[in-house]
């Protein structure tokens, strides 16, 4: 069995990948995988070689030396799945990005999936507007009507609209409620969100993957 080190870039993000680890795919929370949330996205260090400043701890900051040291002692049963928000950066672009730096490493976990949220976490929830009336009676679907899913709109934004909330100066504590609230709702078996789908789909692909190798 796969043992998944979840690497997210903060908090918010837990109750979601949790929940798809759980529900969707039935594994056990420390036992099959667990979750590193960081303090938000950071940027790629231009030479990833290079350990970054102690007051750097954003997921990106600290990917690069995460990896090499990941790199030491992770073995073909254990997988490295990184979850990093596009925010208005192209998809393309930034997993390009992400790839180059993967590539330069001297030596690095043996199984690494990279995947993006676009334009983040929120946009798998205003994407799937029925999980959004489940947990939220009272939500205004109106505002989301005619946005196409992973849309670069400002989805936390949006979302905060839609359910009627004022949008605060800091949102992590907000962000982790909705997650928790709507999580349980989200449709995993057939996602709205093309995004969500590449990283259930990646996940099942690494389950699958290594059940095969097992069996031959």
């Amino acid at each position: 069995m796969t043992f998944f080190y979840i690497l997210v870039e903060g908090d918010a993000d837990v109750p979601v990948v949790r929940e798809i680890m759980t529900r969707r795919f039935h594994l056990k929370e420390n036992l099959n995988f667990r979750i590193h949330p960081h303090n938000g996205i950071g940027r790629l260090p231009s030479n990833p070689m290079k350990p970054p400043p102690t007051h750097l701890r954003g997921l990106l900051d600290l990917l690069p030396t995460t990896l090499l040291g990941m790199g030491r002692y992770c073995g073909e049963h254990e997988c490295v799945l990184v979850l990093v928000d596009t925010d208005k950066t192209p998809c393309r672009e930034l997993l390009s990005q992400l790839n180059a730096m993967l590539a330069s490493l001297p030596h690095k976990p043996p199984r690494v999936l990279l995947r993006l949220a676009i334009e983040e976490t929120e946009s798998w929830f205003i994407a799937d507007t029925e999980a959004l009336r489940k947990a939220y009676p009272g939500v205004n679907l109106q505002i989301l009507r005619g946005i196409k899913p992973d849309s670069v709109i400002g989805a936390w934004e949006k979302l905060a609209e839609a359910i009627g909330e004022p949008l605060p100066k800091k949102r992590g504590h907000l962000k982790y409620a909705w997650a928790e609230k709507i999580a349980p709702h989200i449709n995993l078996d057939r996602p709205f969100s093309p995004s969500l789908g590449k990283f259930i789909s990646g996940v099942e692909r690494e389950l699958q993957n290594r059940q095969f190798e097992e069996m031959g």
